[in-house]
């Protein structure tokens, strides 16, 4: 189907009737602590609770909706960080049609696994989005395979806008929506029907810092290409946007902004603390933008992209997370080699409720080990105020505490 049948209204409305054959409702979730923190009335869309965890699913289905039997009988390929992956490959077995899916090197296990177990044949090549869909092409014109692009194309734009539909039946007078941004299909498909539906509401579009590709874009008002994406926002790591899709972005997107990889570890922690969601890194990139807005009194949307993250990367971002936000530390002191200075030292942390995890005895520091041993004492505390609690106890027990690096 030509592009230019595509994100009109009718089009808009016809994809929503035709996803819900595979999407489950997402409906919005309002926050009081976002909304609190933030001074707006905040609302989520999850769709990291979709069947297969993403959003990409909804333009994934379309798209192979359009396409005729012919092209869908020689099998479909694609390629993904994983979460477009998914959604080719959940359509193409309800389609009953072939999928083949390239996917960089460094997509976590989680998101192969899961695409596999949904009947598709996985390939890994390259270190980036890129170098993968690169890879697709090749492998489309060897074998004659029908290339599903996860963003470049105004069908599968038009299959993500069914969130913005959602998101207006819900709440129509909605004032902002927040939309995480990788090569810009999500942001195309949101940005262009919310101008449809009430020119009025203000779309921003939020990327990691270390891969603004659509920033840069927008700033020199043409498609460029990133030299390099660094990102623990994997489902965003991209180096070049849509250039397809590029003028609607243009048209409809109000603003971008850029959050960076710091900001998504808290928001981890926020989302998991306060509302019990597990969302991926591109999903949090709204939530670190909610600090970002600069305004008071509104109604916005944060869209979740998604949820697919393995259980090593999770473990990780919990443990920055908490160590960011001073809830973990580590402190060195020096003290006497002789008994009791260990039990001391414990006893005015425990006064002041700090609780020990990770001790390591030093007693090389120093040519005179009766002089100065050093001790390095990793503790959980409840936050900034506390730690610096713990740490003006140790001063005022005649140690100097100096703050060194936490190694969990």
């Amino acid at each position: 189907m030509a592009d230019k049948e595509m994100l009109t209204l009718e089009k808009f409305e016809e994809a929503s009737e035709t996803v819900k054959r595979v999407t489950q409702e997402t409906k919005l979730v309002y926050s009081e602590y976002f909304s609190r923190q933030s001074g707006n009335r905040v609302y989520f869309k999850p769709e990291n609770m979709q069947l297969t965890g993403a959003y990409k699913l909804r333009g994934a289905y379309y798209k192979i909706s359009t396409l005729t039997e012919e092209e869908r009988s020689r099998g479909l390929i694609t390629a993904s960080a994983g979460n477009h992956a998914q959604g080719v490959a959940y359509a193409a077995k309800a389609y009953g049609c072939k999928s083949v899916i390239v996917m960089p090197t460094t997509t976590p296990l989680m998101k192969v696994n899961r695409t596999k177990s949904y009947g598709a044949e996985v390939v890994l090549y390259g270190d980036v989005y890129d170098e993968a869909c690169a890879r697709a092409y090749e492998l489309a014109e060897e074998a004659g395979y029908t290339f599903i692009h996860p963003f470049n194309d105004t069908a599968i734009a038009t299959g993500q806008g069914t969130i913005m539909m959602e998101i207006f039946k819900e709440l129509p007078l909605v004032d902002y929506i927040l939309v995480p941004i990788g090569g810009g299909g999500l942001a195309t498909g949101v940005s262009t029907l919310a101008k449809l539906l009430n020119p009025k509401i203000h779309v921003i579009g939020v990327e990691p810092a270390g891969a603004n590709c659509m920033q840069a874009s927008l700033k020199a008002g043409k498609v460029v290409t990133l030299d390099r994406v660094n990102t623990i926002a994997d489902g965003t790591a991209v180096k070049t946007p849509g250039d397809v899709i590029f003028p609607y972005i243009q048209e409809n997107m109000d603003d971008v902004i850029t959050v960076e990889d710091e900001e998504l570890v808290t928001a981890f922690l926020d989302m998991v603390e306060n509302h019990k969601m597990v969302v991926e890194n591109s999903g949090l990139l709204t939530v670190a933008g909610l600090k970002h807005l600069d305004v008071t009194g509104k109604r916005v949307v944060s869209i979740l992209s998604g949820g697919n993250m393995d259980v090593i990367t999770m473990s990780s971002v919990v443990q920055h997370g908490l160590i960011f936000r001073d809830r973990i530390f580590t402190v060195s002191v020096l003290l006497p080699d002789k008994p009791g200075e260990l039990t001391r030292v414990s006893e005015v942390i425990a006064r002041e409720s700090g609780n020990v995890i990770k001790l390591e005895h030093n007693q090389f520091v120093s040519i005179n080990r009766n002089a100065a041993v050093e001790l390095r004492i990793t503790m959980e505390a409840f936050g900034t105020e506390h730690k610096g609690q713990i740490i003006a106890a140790l001063e005022q027990a005649g140690y100097r505490p100096k703050i060194a690096r936490t190694n969990i």
